[in-house]
């Protein structure tokens, strides 16, 4: 199969969908691998070094989108993207549909088959090509929420760990999975006050074990949410319905209620975001304020860190990248955690959250691999 890595076009977007590692693999597969002119460049992986594996180095995006069969991105496929999509056309990408109708429109539109990172799982029940980025995004989380805090930067003046004599900063976590579990470890690490606040018993025994009397472990209820985020210095949004749009905990009257330089940072925006008052930001214009509450809303934190970031994901993408090269129909019909990512299939939407959220008919994924030979 020939694949195509194209550069990132987001603002201040440097990750790469493919390292060179990753190319070597697939070309000793027997697989064609394109690479855009300045892909990796941002994050020290040059031209030369896909050159030295196999690649082959071109310049414009289009040539990428006319050639390849299957198209590797990071974030999801801008307008311009979209309609260089060829009918039939293998899409592997996050997509984060639900909050996003144009680009649906335009992905049902191409004809193109688009298969999201963001709602592969396993067999436990947990999102493998999300997991990476989550890690990276609930670490960062806490440090985006610190440098907020400061005075200069529209916060209430407080850092997150205090200092002997002046207490720690209060940090209420929404959602205990797995950004809301590296957001803690790096709370509880700078000496803040965490209280984390999740519907699931489970997982809450689960941080309690891990954590113990170092933070506060809560069953989320309308009055919990209110308590503690009220009393929160920095709430961290990390709420995730997989495909679906994200809940909205914090409502406008709630925010009008915090205190004047608290801090939100809402790591679920790219599904929509958990809190009333959110909109995407870009790294470039990461926060606004409302009623005296800053916000931190960008839709691409990982992005930051994007040599990190990079790595990270491509250890986790690679396998699923091999299998749908190999033989793409076969990998999406044997195995349903996999057939679990496809969210756009020749013009129809196959995930049913975002059908759901969108207003489109739903068509079943696993009826349209019945189809394959």
């Amino acid at each position: 199969m020939l694949i195509g890595i194209p550069k990132e076009i987001k603002n201040n977007e440097y990750r790469v969908g493919m390292t060179p590692e990753g190319v070597r693999e697939l070309v000793k597969h027997g697989h064609q691998v394109l690479v855009q002119a300045g892909a990796g460049s941002a994050i020290g992986l040059g031209d030369e070094q896909y050159r030295r594996v196999g690649a082959e180095v071109v310049d414009a995006p289009e040539e990428i989108f006319a050639r390849a069969e299957l198209i590797v991105k990071i974030k999801e496929p801008q307008p311009t993207e979209c309609k260089l999509l060829r009918p039939g056309q293998l899409l592997f990408a996050y997509l984060h549909l639900a909050p996003d109708p144009v680009q649906a429109r335009l992905l049902v539109e191409s004809d193109a088959i688009a298969i999201a990172y963001e709602t592969v799982t396993d067999r436990a029940g947990g999102l493998p090509l999300l997991a990476p980025m989550s890690e990276v995004a609930g670490r960062m989380s806490i440090q985006a929420g610190a440098t907020c805090l400061q005075k200069s930067n529209g916060g209430s003046g407080l850092l997150l760990g205090g200092v002997a004599g002046v207490p720690a900063a209060k940090v209420a976590v929404l959602g205990g999975g797995v950004v809301g579990y590296n957001a803690t470890r790096i709370a509880v690490g700078m000496g803040a006050q965490v209280a984390v606040l999740d519907r699931s018993l489970a997982r809450l025994e689960y941080l309690d074990t891990v954590f113990g009397n170092r933070i506060r472990t809560i069953y989320s209820t309308d009055a919990a949410l209110e308590e503690y985020v009220l009393d929160a210095d920095l709430v961290i949004g990390a709420v995730l319905i997989p495909g679906a749009a994200a809940p909205k905990l914090i409502s406008r009257d709630m925010l009008k209620r915090m205190r004047s330089g608290s801090v939100l940072v809402d790591v679920s925006i790219d599904q929509g975001g958990c809190f009333a008052t959110s909109r995407p930001t870009t790294h470039a214009d990461p926060t606004y304020v409302v009623d005296g509450i800053v916000h931190y809303c960008v839709a691409n934190m990982p992005g930051a860190v994007a040599r990190t970031s990079t790595f990270a994901l491509n250890h986790a993408t690679l396998p699923f990248v091999l299998r749908l090269a190999d033989d793409w129909q076969k990998a999406l019909k044997e195995d349903a955690h996999f057939r679990d990512g496809l969210n756009v299939y020749r013009g129809s939407i196959t995930c049913a959250p975002v059908a759901a959220a969108l207003g489109y008919k739903y068509a079943s994924a696993h009826q349209i691999v019945q189809s394959f030979a």
